[in-house]
């Protein structure tokens, strides 16, 4: 008896990889690495460069530069357990540990999502108001949409662990993914999981879901005021600023919607198709976005082009 009540107090959680495919770890983790050496290289180099050109010291950039932190929190929170799995075959994981990895997975995601509705707050507020837009955006008001945003996502997420930590699980409890996630822990429960699976849809609801539906109410007005401006070629130049933001929204809510429909519709479905989805929700977006913003905003890819230009001419030199 003392055995089984030491195991329900430390239950042992095993991750999953590609189940069936072991022996081709070693080549899988290839791709997975390269995803996240770039994604780590493309984000420390956004920040970088906007860091240090004042001309970038702009309210678009600063919410961009939130974008990047993001990103590079998310891909240093799911890495690690990936590795552990595909490297050195390593399933095992803490309790606590897997508490901790969910939390922080659920909370950048949450800020990801709530970065991309200020990002659509700006381009609405350049767009609408461009003559107001400094005045309106001022630091002390991206400081504030900054803590607000970071502030939401640890409330949020905060008391889903200990609604996790007040249930039983079996002695040993098999994950679906190479990483934990809330829902995915609330399977392995064998007690009634009713109120920690309320509290996770709610704060679905009141995050994504919210910044879902202000995201596509932001646009409806921006393309409103692009719909009245007279000049073509004006409408098509404020429509080009918001092709970056858009592509990183449907990078990020794109993987996301089809996690969600395998999940609930794919029980028959091969479960590698489930973990490849699960990662590309998490590793495409830090992967994309500094892609996509340095190959469609012109400021940042000139001013990419330029570091890349004096580090050549100061090798020449020497």
């Amino acid at each position: 008896m003392s055995v089984f009540n030491s195991s329900a107090l430390y239950p042992r959680f095993l991750l999953t990889g590609l189940s069936g495919l072991e022996s081709r770890y070693g080549l899988i983790s290839l791709p997975i690495f390269f995803v996240y050496a770039t994604s780590v290289a493309g984000n420390i180099t956004i920040l970088f460069i906007i860091r240090t050109e004042p001309s970038l010291h702009q309210p678009m950039y600063y919410f961009l530069s939130m974008l990047a932190l993001t990103d590079l929190g998310l891909s240093t929170t799911t890495l690690p357990t990936m590795f552990s799995v595909f490297w050195f075959h390593a399933r095992e994981i803490s309790f606590n540990t897997c508490l901790v990895q969910m939390y922080f997975i659920h909370v950048f995601s949450i800020i990801e999502s709530a970065v991309l509705l200020a990002m659509a707050f700006d381009r609405l507020v350049a767009i609408r108001k461009p003559l107001r837009y400094a005045a309106i955006l001022t630091n002390g008001v991206i400081i504030g949409i900054g803590l607000a945003i970071v502030g939401r996502a640890l409330a949020l997420v905060f008391p889903a662990s200990f609604l996790l930590k007040g249930l039983q699980y079996r002695p040993v409890n098999i994950l679906s993914y190479p990483f934990c996630l809330h829902q995915d822990l609330i399977k392995t429960t064998v007690s009634s999981h009713r109120a920690s699976s309320i509290y996770g849809l709610m704060v679905v609801i009141c995050s994504m879901g919210l910044d879902s539906v202000l995201l596509l109410l932001s646009y409806i007005l921006i393309l409103a005021t692009v719909l009245s401006i007279a000049s073509k070629s004006e409408r098509v130049r404020a429509l080009n600023t918001c092709i970056s933001h858009i592509c990183a929204v449907l990078t990020f809510y794109t993987p996301m919607i089809g996690l969600s429909m395998i999940r609930r519709y794919g029980q028959n479905v091969s479960s590698i198709v489930h973990v490849l989805m699960a990662n590309v929700y998490l590793l495409v977006p830090p992967l994309m976005n500094p892609i996509v913003y340095s190959v469609k905003t012109k400021q940042i890819r000139d001013r990419i082009l330029k570091k890349f230009k004096q580090q050549k001419f100061r090798e020449k030199r020497f």
